[in-house]
């Protein structure tokens, strides 16, 4: 397992350059030139010139790269071409926000999809594994934004049980953190919840017709040892694959109902960052971004790796 998760690890370094070099050029391509939206059309040739000089711009291009990455692989992303904050430090002050959304809308889609598609599973047919396959249609259907504005109404308006805006740091508060995160959250979390539905019902129904669940239940062992000792763990290794590309969905989805809610997240950032074409930014955005996704699927990976044993090295 030890050698699975550094085979993992060291293939993030070509993945991170290869996206951080693509984005460096895409972004330098992008129409007009972001000193005329800092100096505006009244700038002199001088004042153009002298801030070109100041955001390295006056260079060819892979000498801008070169120095990004130097920096970029000592920590330092660069400066926002607006003031003098350090990328790095706007980030790591955002990305709290919408991992915090993000992981709370794969607890509440585990907490619901899981146990729902194995109980519809088991009772194939039957008038529960019916609704619950209908409740998971409609779930994967609802935009999460929506949801989320209908959330706001009932809880923070009417019954004002939640907050309706604004984010708590759990180093403050623990309680008042689950508060500020818990209908983004739940928002989040019920379509992901329907899909997991979904693919742990299909997991169960395929497993518990193999034939080695025949042979278990030939033994006489119980229904519950036949279940949760031989049928979940195997019927699981789809169930997590689906759970790794829903919380990169939910990463995406996350950026959205920030808006929603007021929350000065990723989303926010990276949405400034875009409006103001402030590509230092930008591009920090995009890396991070990639980590975020590449080490949740290493993660995904190494989980996959304890159920089935046949992915890792040998």
């Amino acid at each position: 397992m030890f050698r699975l998760v550094i085979a993992r690890v060291v293939g993030i370094v070509p993945i991170l350059l290869i996206v951080s070099f693509l984005t460096f050029t895409m972004l330098h391509m992008v129409p007009g030139d972001i000193r005329d939206r800092i100096l505006g059309v009244d700038a002199t040739a001088e004042q153009f010139e002298a801030l070109g000089e100041k955001l390295g711009l006056n260079d060819p291009f892979l000498v801008q790269y070169g120095r990004w990455l130097y920096r970029a692989v000592q920590g330092d992303l660069g400066t926002s071409a607006y003031n003098s904050q350090r990328v790095t430090d706007a980030v790591l002050d955002t990305l709290p926000v919408t991992l915090s959304l993000t992981f709370g809308g794969v607890f509440v889609a585990v907490l619901i999809g899981v146990p729902a598609g194995v109980y519809a599973g088991l009772h194939r047919g039957s008038l529960v594994d019916r609704t619950a396959v209908l409740l998971a249609t409609v779930g994967q259907a609802l935009p999460n934004f929506w949801l989320a504005m209908l959330l706001v109404i009932p809880f923070a308006l009417w019954w004002r049980i939640l907050p309706a805006t604004g984010f708590t740091p759990p180093t403050e508060s623990v309680g008042a953190w689950l508060q500020s995160i818990t209908l983004a959250s739940i928002a989040l979390g019920t379509s992901a919840s329907a899909a997991l539905a979904r693919q742990t019902r299909g997991g169960i129904i395929d497993v518990l017709q193999q034939d080695y669940i025949r042979t278990a239940r030939a033994k006489g062992l119980s229904d519950q040892v036949v279940t949760f000792k031989h049928a979940l763990k195997n019927a699981a290794i789809p169930v997590i694959t689906t759970i790794g590309f829903q919380v990169n969905g939910l990463l995406g989805g996350a950026l959205i109902v920030e808006q929603v809610f007021g929350l000065n997240g990723f989303g926010s950032l990276a949405i400034d960052a875009v409006r103001t074409q402030n590509i230092p930014m930008m591009q920090g955005v995009v890396i991070m971004g990639t980590l975020v996704i590449v080490s949740v699927n290493i993660l995904v990976d190494v989980a996959y790796g304890f159920v089935n044993p046949k992915v890792r090295p040998t």
